[in-house]
């Protein structure tokens, strides 16, 4: 499975995109970003391509007028989250201001979750050498 890395210029855009808000965290994920609040993603970088979760009905609007792509690797996309078009990668900052909207309505949606338990960490098989 192939994990594009995403440039800084990727990122540096990413984190321009997304919400300046007290409870987002902008975290590393696989060489690229993940944006959270209460502990789940809402928005994520996949080499270029930005990733959002949306509630069903935004996102049914968002992919039936856009030309969005889905979001992950090839082989296994990531359900529950749409790319955003690659399009607007390229034709500057009127589709930032569009992008920025999307990945607001994704942050609004995402906020209303419940927030994520973390995970107990995994205590080492004592029967694995060298573990």
């Amino acid at each position: 499975m192939e994990m594009p890395k995403a440039s800084d210029e990727d990122k540096e855009r990413f984190r321009s995109l997304i919400p300046d808000r007290a409870e987002v965290a902008v975290k590393p994920m696989f060489g690229n970003l993940g944006a959270f609040v209460n502990g789940n993603m809402f928005a994520g970088l996949f080499g270029p391509t930005i990733g959002i979760k949306l509630s069903p009905e935004d996102r049914e609007e968002l992919e039936s007028g856009e030309r969005t792509v889905p979001f992950g690797p090839a082989e296994r996309p990531m359900g529950g989250y749409t790319g955003l078009p690659e399009m607007w990668n390229e034709e500057g900052d009127g589709d930032d201001a569009r992008a920025k909207a999307w990945i607001h309505k994704a942050f609004e949606y995402v906020a209303t979750l419940p927030p994520k338990e973390p995970k107990e960490p995994k205590v080492p098989n004592p029967r694995t050498p060298g573990k």
